[in-house]
């Protein structure tokens, strides 16, 4: 498999929202909701070989399973949007954008102004 960035996210809305601000092709896997660590391999088996991003709510859900990560897959690049959104899916377009611009991913420029 060639050098990919996956995302994970908590839910289909935020990954809606990410795959209409992101201008590449970025594998984006939800875990919906609370997972273990077995489910957490589990899921994440066949992308052993790529860069791993991290981006949950602001929230105390989120950052459970942001923990859970940090234990289990420590390499990972852990993205946070603002707590004034408390979710990814109700961050602006433009703050996801520089969120993601800010780790090196290709953005639609018209989520930049």
């Amino acid at each position: 498999m060639d050098h990919q960035k996956v995302v994970i996210v908590e839910g289909g809305s935020d990954r809606k929202r990410l795959q209409r601000v992101l201008a590449e092709p970025v594998e984006i896997i939800c875990t919906n909701g609370t997972v273990s660590p077995y489910r957490i391999e589990e899921m994440l088996l066949p992308y052993e070989d790529c860069e791993l991003f991290i981006f949950m709510d602001a929230d105390e859900s989120g950052e459970k399973i942001r923990t859970l990560f940090k234990r289990e897959y420590p390499e990972a690049i852990h993205l946070y949007t603002e707590r004034t959104y408390q979710q990814v899916e109700k961050t602006p377009y433009r703050v996801l954008a520089a969120i993601l611009l800010s780790e090196n991913f290709e953005v639609r420029p018209e989520f930049l102004f």
